[in-house]
């Protein structure tokens, strides 16, 4: 299966190529939208719209979760049905309870002793078996991410059918569907209710055979049995669809994303691949996280103001915005503010974690942050370990995205 088997197909009516066009061009030049409006015009406000672009606000609205709300709840709620996930929570308590109760099964020591050593087999796997040509998006990164993290989360493909469409399709619903494609929802309720039942029904087959394996959600049957509150079937159920859906599509866009930076700079490229052989697992992290700084997962977040609020209050750039409004959180915006990120525009792989919103910030921020911080530089490195490591010729060898989401990138090395 290759990117054009789990990616919706290109629109193929004029209007709609027109509007995937300006959408591809609107996002190749949003830095310099963002830039411009940092120095003129920091939070944009007209109507039920704002944005904030500079790093402090930014991190003030995250911070802000009561007085600024997810908007995900609705969407959550076709998905994984009517049981809350955290990702819609705003309420502080509620969500901490749901959140903890989750990192007593999936749990850090888990990354060092069981995640690094199965991404790293899994991708030096991928580079051997493709023999001096691979293609990065869907043959590298996806295959890996759904392979490892779906054993570990103990959510196999459903029968007759594939967990990389099911979740990709499903993420796009929920974070890259602002127009409510008729066509996608179409898809989403014919998978939402399939997925609900495919993990509702892997539950039930784990109580018969409890004990048979050690993953997330034999860990999550084993707590329910113990009594422990937040391991009902729904809770679980909830959790699971959440950690796949919202978790396992994002590495197959931002990893070949932030390979296509380095490949654009050579002489960093060759600084990478010095980490990646070196073993330098920080260093080689640095160089991705950085890469990944130039061409995030998106240029922001939604948020809703759940009262009446003025962002940056006491500064000259102060702006009420009206309960209700909808606020952009361009985090991309505040990762090149050169008033909070030194010399924003330098390619540097010494930053300090706080120049960094990859994950978010605040209540909200990522739940697998740690597992993504470990394991995405690793999908690279048995490939920037290759000699004569290249793009491949032609169009092939540059990443093409497809709405959201990469599509492809092949790049070539001595095997």
């Amino acid at each position: 299966m290759t990117s054009t088997d789990v990616l919706r197909p290109p629109p193929s009516d004029i209007k709609s190529r027109i509007k995937a066009w300006l959408m591809n061009w609107a996002m190749a030049h949003v830095g310099t939208v963002f830039r411009l409006l940092r120095a003129v015009w920091p939070i944009p406000h007209f109507g039920k719209f704002a944005a904030v672009t500079r790093y402090d606000d930014v991190k003030e609205v995250f911070a802000s979760n009561s007085k600024f709300s997810v908007t995900y709840q609705a969407k959550l709620e076709v998905i994984m049905g009517k049981p809350q996930f955290f990702l819609g929570i705003d309420d502080d308590a509620q969500h901490n309870r749901a959140t903890d109760a989750m990192r007593t099964v999936v749990r850090p020591a888990d990354i060092p002793v069981r995640l690094v050593p199965a991404v790293l087999a899994a991708a030096e796997q991928a580079v051997a078996k493709a023999g001096g040509r691979i293609e990065v998006v869907d043959a590298l990164v996806r295959q890996v991410t759904f392979d490892v993290l779906c054993d570990y989360f103990g959510t196999p493909d459903p029968p007759g059918a594939d967990m990389r469409v099911w979740a990709t399709r499903l993420f796009e619903f929920q974070f890259a569907d602002p127009g409510n494609d008729p066509v996608l929802r179409k898809e989403v309720d014919v998978i939402a209710p399939a997925m609900q039942a495919h993990i509702q029904n892997l539950i039930d087959e784990r109580k018969k055979s409890r004990g048979s394996k050690d993953d997330v959600l034999g860990r999550c049957i084993d707590k329910q049995a113990q009594g422990e509150p937040g391991f009902s079937d729904d809770d679980i159920r909830s959790a699971l669809i959440g950690f796949v859906v919202g978790g396992l599509p994002q590495p197959p866009m931002v990893v070949p994303q932030a390979l296509e930076q380095l490949l654009r700079r050579p002489a960093i490229l060759a600084e990478a691949q010095q980490a990646a052989k070196d073993n330098d697992d920080k260093l080689l992290a640095g160089y991705l996280f950085e890469a990944m700084r130039f061409d995030p997962l998106a240029p922001g977040l939604m948020r809703i103001a759940a009262v009446d609020r003025t962002i940056a209050a006491a500064t000259p750039r102060a702006t009420k915005v009206a309960k209700g409004t909808s606020v952009l959180v361009a985090f991309s915006s505040a990762m090149m503010d050169e008033r909070r990120i030194p010399e924003p525009r330098r390619f540097n792989p010494r930053r300090l974690p706080h120049e960094y919103m990859h994950f978010g910030f605040g209540m909200h921020t990522c739940f697998g942050i740690h597992i993504n911080q470990a394991l995405l530089p690793l999908m690279l490195k048995p490939l920037l370990k290759k000699d004569k490591f290249r793009r491949a010729p032609g169009r092939a060898g540059h990443l093409t995205k497809r709405g959201a989401f990469a599509d492809t990138l092949s790049v070539e090395y001595l095997p």
